[in-house]
């Protein structure tokens, strides 16, 4: 059991996908009203409906390529 399942590059790209995720749910945030009465339409801006769910999309893209891909490690070419 000498082989890793995922290469150091592809868990980095995992880690860095995840992190972009995270900020995908951080643009996501906020918007709500104090008052459950009064409608507000700061949650229906641009960051919320576009940004945020793009950002996110791609975080999950960058992890895919990290667990798909296929990377040559310096040591594998023998």
């Amino acid at each position: 059991m000498d082989k890793m399942a995922i290469t150091p590059k592809g868990l980095r790209l995992v880690l860095a996908g995840v992190l972009v995720m995270i900020a995908g749910y951080i643009l996501m945030t906020g918007g709500g009203s104090d008052d459950p009465a009064v409608f507000n339409y700061a949650m229906f801006d641009f960051r919320r409906l576009v940004a945020a769910p793009v950002v996110i999309i791609a975080g999950i893209v960058v992890v895919v390529v990290g667990i798909m891909g296929k990377f040559n490690s310096k040591k594998e070419k023998k």
